[in-house]
C-alpha cells in the first residue's frame, strides 16, 4: 500500500515538483495550498494529485486537515514542510505584521504539521519529515531578517525534532535550496540575476527538480539512517 505523503505549498513551484516526484516514486500525495485556487485546480487536473486548501500557518486548520486526510486515506507517513512566503524589506521598514506573517507561515507551519502528524507516524513505526529551509537561512540576506530567521529556525527545529523522533523510526531532515529557477527568481532584473549566477560555482540556477530529487531520497526507505541533517542543494554557492 502506498505511503501517504503531504506536501505543504505543494501545487506550485518547488512544491509542485516535489509532489510530482513523490507521486512518481509511488507515494499517495496530497498537496496543500493556501490561496490560489485556480492554480491548484490546474495542478490537480494535470497531475491527478489531490489539492487540499488550508493555512499551514494556522494550527487548528492543520489539525483539521491532517485528521481529514487520515480518515480518508490513512495516517500521514511522509511530511514535506515546504509552505513559505516572503515579505522582504529592511528592518527599518519592516512591520511587526510582516515579521509575524513570515515566521508563522515558514517556521510555524513546521511545528503545526509535525505535531499534527507525529502520533500517526509513531503508531505506524515509520515517519519521514523533510523541512525546506534556504541558503538565506544559512548565510543571511539583506532585506530578509524575517525570512532568514524563519529558515534558520527550521534548521534548528529539524535537529531537535530528529532527536525526539529517532527512537520511533521517524527521521527529520532539512533541505536548504540555493537560488532556484522559479517565478520569484525569474522576476529579478536580468543584470542582478546575472550577478547571482556568477556567484554559483556550478554556473546555473537550480531547478525545482533538483530539490525534488533530494526530497525523494530523504523520504525513502534507503534514508533510514539519515536524520538531523541539512542537505544543501545550491550548486556550491554556500558550503555550510
Amino acid at each position: 500500500m502506498a505511503r501517504i505523503a503531504l506536501v505543504t505549498g505543494g501545487t506550485r513551484g518547488i512544491g509542485a515538483a516535489i509532489s510530482i516526484a513523490l507521486q512518481e516514486a509511488g507515494r499517495h500525495v496530497i498537496a496543500s495550498y493556501a490561496g490560489n485556487t485556480e492554480a491548484a485546480a490546474a495542478f490537480t487536473r494535470d497531475t491527478g494529485i489531490e489539492a487540499l486548501k488550508f493555512d499551514a500557518g494556522h494550527f487548528e486548520e492543520c489539525l483539521t486537515a491532517t485528521a481529514d486526510i487520515a480518515t480518508r486515506h490513512g495516517p500521514i507517513e511522509i511530511l514535506v514542510n515546504n509552505a513559505g512566503i516572503t515579505r522582504d524589506t529592511t528592518i527599518a521598514r519592516m512591520t511587526r505584521e510582516m515579521w509575524d506573517a513570515v515566521i508563522d507561515t515558514n517556521l510555524g507551519s513546521c511545528f503545526n504539521l509535525s505535531k499534527a502528524c507525529f502520533d500517526g507516524m509513531k503508531a505506524a513505526k515509520f515517519g519521514r519529515i523533510v523541512n525546506i529551509g534556504s541558503i538565506n537561512g544559512q548565510a543571511g540576506q539583506y532585506g530578509q531578517v524575517n525570512y532568514a530567521a524563519a529558515k534558520s529556525g527550521i534548521h534548528g527545529f529539524t535537529k531537535a525534532l530528529a532527536q525526539e523522533g529517532a527512537r520511533f523510526s521517524i527521521t527529520a531532515n532539512a533541505i536548504a535550496p540555493g537560488y532556484v529557477d522559479t517565478e520569484m527568481v525569474r522576476a529579478v532584473p536580468p543584470d542582478v540575476l546575472e550577478k547571482i549566477i556568477a556567484k554559483i560555482p556550478r554556473g546555473r540556477l537550480g531547478t525545482a527538480e533538483d530539490i525534488a530529487r533530494g526530497v525523494v531520497f530523504l523520504t525513502s526507505d534507503d534514508a533510514d539512517f539519515i536524520t538531523g541533517s541539512t542537505l544543501s542543494i545550491n550548486g556550491g554557492q554556500h558550503m555550510y
